[in-house]
């Protein structure tokens, strides 16, 4: 099965890198690989100490981060190599100093993986959430290298857990150690034999109640929110858009909307300010305008999501009706509602918050308008909702310690 699995690796580099010439996000897959090794040999020597953390994408090395920052601090003379597969998290993250090495992971071939090991030569192996690859397991197995799968989130219908996912289970017990999210991932884990696990929960909770330590001040949006209502959506693509828009034009003038799309794109954001009827002004405008004067404002800037949370009163975040749902916990954590769209399943977090009632999910214009309504309308209902979130995420954080605590013994 291994020599099937390896064929398919390499039939599919091949395929990825034709497509690459039609695609621009392909094309950094593909040519970001071509330099790996490159990276890894250039900033690696043989004399240095390394820990290694692998991040499918952005979510998951947000989730990596309250890891990467204690090993950062209690581990200063070893080098921390950290690895991305896709653009959207490498591209974003590149040059972050709270790693030593940012590279892309090479593709899992047998070949790639001896090199890679071989190169980076790690004391430890961290993986967050999902990501499990046969080839790298199996060359960390074969240097006795320690490796450890943290925030994991384990379903019924994944393949370690159906009559023909043998290969995919042999491979995911070759982990040292689990720290899942939930009771159902270690009961789903011990039905395959795996026992090695502690329920921690997820290191996104430490992360995000960090937070609330730092300087979250903005001086534009402390001028455009004034002495008015905010709501604020996050991360929003078309099919949010679309209902956001037509409501909002159509509301009475007594509370501000920030909206920060997930594509910042300059056609794409015109159109978006070119929609509203309503006064709108953008992020990139604001040193030419009076912000107190306008209703709408659009963030056509990274970065700047996070800490726009706090002023709001009420947030909606993107992805519910599209490619997924975006991040719920960065506004929960301000102790506000959070509205979300309708496919949240799979979102453990947004899963448990809409049982509290803490996060809401809407279906359409109609169900959006009737919602935001009652919560701005009733300020003890508006208060009690963002007290959940702020509760769920204090009650649940504490996953970094315990992780911790283990790495240490390996160490």
């Amino acid at each position: 099965m291994r020599g099937i699995y390896n064929v398919i690796v390499q039939i599919s580099w091949y395929i990825l890198k034709v497509l690459s010439l039609f695609s621009s996000k392909l094309k950094l897959f593909v040519d970001g690989r071509k330099q790996s090794f490159e990276v890894l040999g250039n900033a690696i020597s043989k004399e240095d100490n390394t820990l290694w953390v692998h991040a499918a994408s952005l979510g998951e090395y947000e989730q990596g981060l309250p890891i990467i920052e204690r090993l950062k601090t209690e581990y200063p003379s070893h080098k921390i190599v950290l690895t991305f597969f896709s653009p959207s998290g490498y591209e974003v993250k590149k040059n972050t100093t709270a790693a030593d090495v940012v590279a892309y992971l090479p593709m899992d071939t047998a070949k790639n993986a001896a090199r890679f090991i071989k190169m980076v030569h790690p004391d430890l192996a961290i993986f967050i959430k999902y990501e499990v690859w046969p080839n790298y397991m199996y060359a960390l197995e074969g240097k006795k290298v320690p490796s450890i799968l943290i925030s994991a989130l384990f379903k019924k219908n994944q393949a370690y857990f159906k009559a023909y996912g043998g290969f995919m289970r042999n491979t995911l017990k070759k982990f040292s150690y689990y720290f899942v999210q939930d009771e159902n991932s270690k009961t789903l884990l011990e039905s395959i034999g795996i026992t090695n696990v502690t329920i921690s929960g997820d290191t996104r909770l430490d992360r995000v109640s960090e937070i609330l330590d730092r300087d979250n001040s903005l001086d534009f949006m402390a001028a455009f929110k004034s002495d008015k209502l905010c709501f604020v959506a996050g991360s929003t693509w078309p099919e949010d858009e679309a209902i956001l828009i037509d409501h909002i034009n159509n509301a009475p003038k007594n509370l501000k909307y920030v909206l920060a799309p997930h594509t910042i794109k300059k056609d794409k954001i015109l159109g978006l300010a070119g929609a509203f009827t309503k006064k709108t002004t953008l992020y990139s405008n604001i040193a030419n305008n009076h912000l107190r004067d306008y209703d709408v404002l659009i963030i056509d800037h990274i970065g700047l999501l996070t800490k726009i949370y706090s002023y709001a009163d009420i947030a909606y975040v993107g992805g519910g009706f599209s490619t997924g749902l975006h991040n719920t916990l960065e506004p929960a954590v301000f102790g506000i509602p959070v509205i979300i769209g309708p496919n949240y399943e799979g979102f453990k977090e947004a899963e448990d918050l809409v049982r509290q009632k803490g996060i809401y999910p809407i279906k359409d214009q109609w169900t959006f308008g009737e919602l935001l309504k009652k919560l701005l309308d009733n300020t003890d209902l508006r208060k009690q909702t963002g007290q959940i979130n702020a509760s769920y995420i204090s009650k649940n954080k504490g996953a970094s310690v315990e992780i911790m605590d283990h790495i240490r013994k390996l160490l």
